[in-house]
């Protein structure tokens, strides 16, 4: 046992460093402008697992070392040895918030040519809806949702009248173009998840959120709901086909708008 459980120790540091740098859990090839997402996991990945691997060495060492032999004793205070840990780890934490930090300038500079699209999260499904030719929104009111209605849309509003809504998907969306979603829940907290995007973010009921970036290759890519909304939490999916410019533009103008579809 005094050497049967140091090699475990051991063996579960570098069997997990091993996995973790074979990548076989790692995120699907990245499919949007959002680099820096990949580089603050990777840095804190490398991070933490130099010091998971470590500590558990160390561990292995004592228990190896002093197991049946040391009596317990009392130690005094190091405040040199307290003030270097102290030290090191508060230098390991600001290199790893300093890419954190540069993303966030990134989130919040939202470009000034995006396409904007309003995400309505329901139990259990994700809605869309495009501002028309105006560009601009029509006015909602949740007293007015229905299920003919699920953004709420003021029919006394001449803005929303060339809206276009989208229940359920699919969502298509134009490649190399910016896209500002904005995400809005009827009902209760749903997060709204694209791994190959690297978009994560809540629809939390009564205000609005958002997010933007930009699709970089073509394909067809799915939304998971990651935060639990119920007993169908498992079916709130949503296709999102990248296509180029000009297929995005045909797609668009095939669906009917708000007015069209109340006629």
């Amino acid at each position: 046992m005094r050497v049967a459980l140091p090699i475990l120790i051991a063996l579960v540091a570098l069997v997990g460093a091993g996995v973790t740098a074979s990548r076989v859990w790692w995120l699907p090839p990245l499919a949007s402008n959002w680099n820096t997402v990949d580089t603050m996991m990777t840095m804190t990945t490398v991070i933490t697992g130099i010091a998971f691997v470590a500590v558990h060495l160390v561990l292995a060492y004592f228990v190896f070392r002093y197991s049946g032999r040391q009596k317990a004793e009392h130690v005094e205070d190091n405040p040199r040895l307290e003030r270097t840990l102290l030290l090191i780890t508060s230098l390991l934490i600001a290199i790893m918030l300093v890419p954190g930090l540069f993303a966030y300038s990134q989130v919040i500079a939202k470009p000034s040519d995006r396409l904007v699209v309003e995400v309505l999260g329901e139990q259990w499904r994700w809605n869309y809806r495009f501002p028309g030719e105006d560009g601009i929104f029509g006015r909602t009111d949740v007293r007015l949702i229905t299920s003919d209605n699920v953004f709420g849309i003021d029919p006394a509003d001449p803005t929303g009248a060339d809206d276009i809504v989208i229940v359920g998907g699919p969502l298509y969306l134009p490649v190399n173009q910016p896209v500002l979603l904005q995400f809005r829940s009827k009902d209760v907290l749903h997060n709204f998840w694209v791994p190959e995007f690297r978009v994560k973010i809540d629809a939390v009921p009564g205000t609005v959120t958002e997010i933007w970036f930009t699709p970089t290759r073509e394909g067809t890519y799915q939304a998971a709901c990651a935060e639990y909304c119920g007993v169908a939490h498992y079916v709130m999916t949503s296709e999102i086909h990248v296509v180029d410019a000009a297929e995005f533009e045909q797609w668009l103008a095939a669906l009917p708008t708000v007015a069209q579809a109340q006629e």
